[in-house]
């Protein structure tokens, strides 16, 4: 195809986008997992960058106004050079090209250069970090600037060092960026997506060593990415060059340098949190080797790692010791094929298989003793083998595209090593008699594989004064999911008191009878697929020669599928438009104000089609208890119920394991989950290493998709009232119900949650007394940030930062940290009204003041020294109650009870109103780290030592309390306010790597 024929074909695909988008969106000038160069050299002038490492070569020719462009380069280090009638134009310019930026060099004579302050020089490392093209709000750091910190060999640790980024809470882990819950961010490995997309909090690991360089997005990133209301980390791996190199890399962190956890005691001194005895070992030795397999051509990067983990907890009581191992090796590879200079191939495939077990020991804390023999091994299974393959094509001097295909697997299995041999027995009566009699300790078995299928097509496109971008993305996401009872038989034996003549599953429990068995098998078993599908369109557009204009648009699908394969939960036709702007305060290339707006969708995590449109089967029969049986297991004896005659028929009123029409369980017209920003800076260089920033932003999340209990039907009252719902809290929803109030489901039904939904009810009696609906979700995220950075020039760095914001609203995200909650989208706080009724307040994520620094020192070519620092106010606190003001509902709400709380009545109940997050903060959280380095040639080879300590001052300080004001409506909780949550204890790593 001639370069005109293709240039018309291209035009009319952007054209097709263009009509179907009516507004275009926000540009990256960069793709996901490369960078650019661009500037200015003299009209018809030929520019050529080289990587010397691989021998890349590219020229293309300036336009008649000495524009010239270059995309979709491989980060790494290039010399740039202008030539004319085959004259070169001045001296070769070094420039680093960075993840996800874009260079500006005006090279050749007679140009003006004073743009060069933009351009890094590697021989001094000076770098300015303004790019004058760029709207977006990111960081980057490299894998040789974390070498020099003492930074936790992890993503997360990483993105932390970044202004405006919050640790989440102990019991759901994972970062907030800018006041969204840790379930709303996304994580890219050479532009394939590796979140975990079952509850979308967790990823696929990566070791430290195979990064090269980490992107974190804290907002107006551009619309080629999506299906986030947080922040982005992206990061590419390392990759071979025309130089063969190999080495080795151990790293240790054993117990004897970790300082103890502190247990904690209530005010009369009794221990209730037992944490001294928590320690680990953790060691890894790591192996690369890379180099040329052709010159010039074909290169190799190959890494594998073998691991050591061995922790050791124990229970909150500290009765129960847990005593882990795991020791699944890493592999990863990446290959790069240069087939021309216009046509690139690149393979990453990597394992992150990780298996592990834990053993469990009867313990006594006082003395650290286990007091008996193990009682079961949990044994886990997670991660898979992932890959992605990407072509990179330069079609014309102008035109350009990126094509990627890539499979993320992510395994989820759990169960204890006797589970498939033995039930789980509970005797629920009161001691002594409560307790575990059976062989496994389990409640269910767990066999789950989560597989993603990426692909990808981008284009980039310059027009003139125009730099079009525009693409397709989809995925796949896969769930194979299986989840039932231990046991040969799938069964859970309970067993209860009860009294004769009771009434008990619609039967009459028998004379003399004071106890029965209720045997339970619960299962859901299928394969669960969602689509996620979008196309964008953004234009980069030079208004003149100091003001950039990004203008897109990315046009997104949801379509989350139940175990029969039909949609379950399908939103389309989500517009997200962006619109940014750069100016060029000075016209030097040295600051620049910029600004931007746009709207961000989340996508619903399979969690939900799993747990809500999956062949669920709950299937329950009752007996008679006739005493147990005892038998012997690994040399221990346990006990099964004998049961005696069956008390009523079957109960599988909540499951019957088909998955039935969910036409009645979810709303047929869904709104999604969105989050509007905007954003305003400014950033200037002070000298050729100093610069500093300002940065507006807000946030507000729209909307939430969560079960709410709909036990109201409309107009026919109580009447088949459709009970939990998937739907819009505070929205109209319409699913297919009981049209005419007899009981059966006839048409569809529309229901206003707004005012409606909720059956109000008094007591004694139980009365219906009419309905209410619920408060719609929001949340708002408002900051200001300020940071200054003095850029590394092989004697010392600082970079230094303070952030002041607040984070209001009624929902934290899809996941809650005032319960714990981590399925995502399944939350209790659209349960019923109550739970969010008068919530408005600060958010568990609104940390009100932060503090971050980190800097690198060389005392000379042998030794230096890095440190961080992070000091962050405390969350806020709630005190939860139970029953409300309204009716007789006993839940969360921010109402607790202060008089007749015993009364039967609950209308006589006198409640008071504790707002959100007013009942005090957790304390401020610092955290200080600290390294130091010696570093020896050893003739080829270059040695590095370096010691780092974690939590320097090795505070332990609360960072979440217990909120549960109430107990049952009618019981002030004793455990209240109780530190449950804390900073890890001070630690030590040993880092020793070699490298050839």
């Amino acid at each position: 195809m001639s370069s005109r024929a293709l240039r018309k074909t291209v035009l009319c695909m952007a054209l097709g986008l263009s009509l179907a988008s009516i507004v275009m969106l926000p540009s990256a000038y960069a793709a996901n997992n490369d960078g650019s160069v661009y500037g200015q050299s003299i009209a018809g002038a030929e520019v050529t960058v080289r990587n010397p490492e691989t021998g890349f070569t590219r020229s293309v020719t300036a336009d008649t106004e000495g524009n010239y462009r270059f995309p979709f380069l491989p980060i790494g280090n290039y010399t740039l050079q202008a030539s004319k009638d085959g004259a070169a134009i001045g001296t070769p310019t070094n420039v680093t090209v960075s993840l996800g930026n874009a260079t500006n060099v005006d090279i050749g004579s007679g140009t003006n250069l004073t743009t060069l302050g933009t351009v890094q020089v590697i021989g001094s490392g000076v770098i300015t970090p303004v790019d004058v093209t760029s709207t977006e709000s990111a960081t980057n750091l490299t894998s040789e600037q974390l070498s020099r910190l003492p930074v936790a060999s992890d993503p997360l640790s990483v993105a932390l060092l970044t202004p405006g980024l919050t640790r989440g809470d102990s019991a759901l882990g994972g970062v907030s960026f800018g006041g969204s819950s840790v379930a709303e961010n996304t994580i890219y490995v050479n532009g394939l997506n590796v979140t975990d997309f079952y509850n979308r909090i967790g990823f696929s690991q990566v070791p430290y060593s195979f990064y090269k360089e980490f992107q974190i997005k804290t907002g107006g990133y551009s619309v080629e990415f999506g299906r986030t209301t947080g922040g982005v980390i992206n990061a590419v791996t390392k990759s071979g060059t025309n130089k063969f190199e190999y080495g080795a890399e151990l790293r240790w962190e054993p117990s004897s340098l970790q300082s103890a956890a502190r247990d904690r005691f209530t005010a009369n001194g009794t221990r209730y949190f037992t944490a001294r005895h928590d320690e680990y070992d953790r060691a890894s030795l790591t192996g690369f080797a890379s180099g040329p397999i052709v010159r010039d051509r074909l290169f190799f990067f190959a890494m594998y790692e073998a691991r050591k983990f061995e922790p050791v907890n124990t229970s909150t009581s500290g009765t129960t010791l847990f005593e882990g191992e795991a020791d699944t090796p890493f592999w990863g590879t990446k290959l790069d094929w240069q087939i021309t200079d216009s046509h690139l191939l690149e393979l990453l495939a990597f394992s992150d298989k990780n298996e592990s077990s834990s053993s469990t020991f009867p313990f006594n804390p006082d003395t650290g003793d286990k007091t008996g023999p193990s009682s079961g091994t949990t044994l886990s299974e997670g991660g898979g083998i992932n890959w992605a393959l990407t072509y990179t094509g330069y079609l014309t001097d102008d035109l350009s595209v990126k094509a990627m295909y890539g499979e993320n697997d992510r395994a989820r299995a759990t169960r204890g090593s006797a589970d498939l041999e033995c039930n789980k027995v509970f005797d629920n009566r009161p001691a002594p008699l409560r307790g575990d009699k059976g062989c496994t300790f389990n409640t269910t078995v767990l066999d789950a594989v989560d597989t993603r299928e990426a692909m990808r097509l981008d284009f980039e496109w310059a027009l003139g004064d125009h730099l079009l971008r525009f693409g397709l993305d989809r995925e796949v996401n896969t769930s194979e999911f299986e989840q039932f009872a231990p046991g040969p038989d799938n069964l859970r034996y309970d067993v209860f008191a009860t009294r004769p003549g009771s009434a008990l599953n619609g039967a009459v429990v028998p004379p003399g009878v004071t106890a029965y068995v209720r045997t339970r098998k619960q299962s859901n078993r299928g394969t669960f697929e969602t689509l996620n599908a979008a196309y964008y369109l953004e234009d980069n557009w030079s208004v003149t020669d100091n003001l950039v204009l990004n203008l897109g648009l990315r046009v997104e699908e949801f379509d989350n599928k139940d175990a029969n394969g039909d949609s379950y939960i399908r939103i389309k036709d989500m517009v997200a438009p962006r619109l940014g702007f750069s100016w060029d305060v000075k016209g030097n290339g040295r600051s620049k104000a910029y600004g931007n707006i746009g709207r961000y969708f989340l996508p619903v995590a399979n969690v939900i089609n799993i747990k809500q449109a999956g062949p669920f089967l709950d299937e329950r029969f009752f007996y008679v208890f006739n005493g147990y049986r005892s038998f012997d297991y690994n040399g221990q004896t346990y006990q099964i119920p004998i049961l005696g005659p069956q008390i009523g028929g079957v109960d599988n009123t909540q499951g019957n394991g088909l998955v039935g029409d969910t036409r009645g369980k979810v709303d047929s017209d869904m709104d999604p989950v969105y989050q509007d920003e905007a954003i305003l800076g400014f950033q200037s260089m002070i000298d050729d290493k100093w610069s500093w920033g300002i940065r507006g932003i807000y946030r507000k999340l729209h909307n939430a998709i969560d079960d709410m209990n709909i036990n109201a039907n409309g107009a026919c009252g109580t009447v088949g009232a459709p009970g939990f719902i998937m739907a819009n809290p505070g929205k109209i929803l319409t699913i297919y119900g009981d049209t005419n109030c007899d009981g059966i489901k006839d048409g569809w039904v529309t229901i206003d949650t707004s005012s409606a939904g909720w059956a109000l009810r008094t007591s004694p009696g139980n009365v219906f007394r009419g309905q209410r609906g619920w408060d719609e979700p929001t949340r708002d995220y408002q900051a200001l940030e300020l940071v200054i950075d003095r850029a590394w020039d092989e004697r010392w760095a600082l970079n230094a930062s303070y952030t002041f914001s607040k984070t209001r609203g009624n929902a934290e995200g899809p996941v809650t940290s005032d319960f714990n909650f981590g399925d995502a989208g399944r939350t209790e706080a659209f349960d019923d009204p109550w739970v969010n009724y008068n919530a408005y307040g600060y958010l568990a994520n609104d940390r009100r003041h932060q503090f971050k620094a980190r800097g690198t020192f060389a005392f000379n070519e042998n030794w230096e020294a890095g440190a961080t620092f992070d000091m962050q106010s405390g969350r806020p606190i709630s005190a939860f109650g139970v029953g409300n003001p309204f009716d007789n509902r006993d839940y969360h709400s921010f109402y607790v009870c202060v008089a007749n709380c015993r009364d039967t009545d609950s209308t006589q109940r006198v409640y008071e109103f504790i707002p959100r997050g007013t009942a005090g903060r957790t304390p401020w959280a610092i955290d200080v780290g600290a390294s130091l380095a010696y570093l020896q040639t050893l003739g080829n080879a270059d040695l590095k030592v370096k010691f780092a300590v974690y939590n320097l001052l090795n505070r332990q300080k609360a960072t979440q309390v217990n909120e549960n004001f109430d107990l049952a409506g009618i019981n002030r909780n004793p455990d209240y306010g109780q530190e449950n949550g804390f900073q890890s204890p001070r630690y030590g790593q040993l880092t020793v790597s070699l490298d050839f």
